[in-house]
């Protein structure tokens, strides 16, 4: 009985002791995965969503359990606004944003919203990758903003109540806008009175007639369910809806030079990735809401359109860098 109570005695102890030993590596190890918290404003199945899974599981093959990854969908932190807020501040580490949303920072981001200037998704990704996305990620990082990559939502479009196609026939409409002095010239020009309001209240703000019309990309349009609400979209696609995926600079700066590294090498990886599920995702998003009823319709007199958005052009130009840069990118 006493060899017993002495051999159970030992193994005990050294099991103890075992375990003390190694505590200090458990902790270290917790210690060293870092939170990233992010804000999604759409829920998983969303480009928006997949986007951050994809930069989580390329993080984490090249740093494995040195991060762990808090994606807050559902705009539950806020809209855009709040979330950039947010980011500036260093309570959220992560997000997307269009670069309307973050122009009151940065106002020269506002060459990517100009109305008819980009002719496709090529013609926008020539641009953000050239000298000009170099530039403006320079005067993101100014405002406490790291962009790491620049995003293509799609094509901008009108979505109404009643159908329009010609430029007069919005005369006397409200409509909703970014909160943006771009976007709000560009349609006070077409005889609209412009409303700013947050995307997560645009339904309410249709719906109750606060607002007759508004602009925004197809996926956007069936995620909220719009086609509810405004069951006709013209393909106008006046704007590619460009944006970033960035990070908080206060989060950033914490960081050693191999995890700003692998999170740089992944956003760019995951733009890509990106981009063409908004291709997808537009595809089922339209043919969604064609079920529901929506009519799409295409603009007519297309001049007019233009013309009325070239103003924009001529008003901006000394914010965005002059005409020449414009016609630059114009003609890229």
């Amino acid at each position: 009985m006493i060899t017993l109570n002495r051999r159970h005695f030992l193994r005990t102890a050294t099991l103890g002791t075992a375990t003390a030993l190694a505590m200090p590596a458990l902790i270290r190890t917790a210690q060293a995965k870092t939170a990233i918290t992010i804000a999604s404003l759409f829920g998983d199945d969303k480009p928006e969503t997949k986007i951050w899974l994809k930069i989580r599981d390329l993080v984490e093959a090249k740093l494995p359990g040195q991060f762990r990854f808090n994606i807050v969908k559902d705009s539950a932190l806020g809209g855009e606004k709040e979330v950039a807020e947010g980011i500036r501040l260093g309570s959220i580490q992560g997000s997307l944003s269009t670069v309307s949303a973050l122009s009151g920072w940065v106002p020269e981001l506002q060459i990517l919203d100009l109305p008819f200037l980009f002719k496709d998704a090529d013609h926008v990704l020539k641009t953000v990758q050239g000298e000009t996305g170099n530039d403006l990620k320079e005067k993101l990082k100014a405002q406490n903003f790291i962009a790491t990559g620049f995003i293509n939502y799609g094509a901008r479009h009108l979505l109404t109540k009643e159908a329009v196609t010609k430029p007069e026939q919005l005369k006397g409409k409200r409509i909703r806008v970014i909160q943006s002095p771009l976007h709000t010239k560009l349609w006070s020009n077409f005889g609209t009175t412009p409303v700013g309001i947050p995307i997560t209240e645009t339904y309410n703000a249709l719906e109750t007639g606060v607002a007759d019309a508004m602009d925004l990309t197809k996926s956007a349009y069936a995620s909220f369910k719009l086609y509810e609400v405004v069951p006709f979209v013209t393909e106008t696609s006046h704007i590619w809806a460009s944006g970033v995926v960035y990070f908080s600079a206060n989060f950033w700066n914490g960081l050693n030079a191999e995890q700003q590294q692998v999170l740089q090498e992944a956003s760019q990886e995951a733009t890509g990735y990106f981009n063409q599920l908004i291709v997808d995702d537009e595809s089922a998003a339209i043919a969604k809401a064609k079920e529901h009823g929506t009519q799409v319709l295409q603009p007519e007199n297309y001049d007019q359109w233009q013309a009325g958005a070239k103003t924009v052009w001529d008003d901006f130009a000394p914010v965005v860098g002059g005409i020449d840069r414009i016609n630059a990118i114009k003609n890229l």
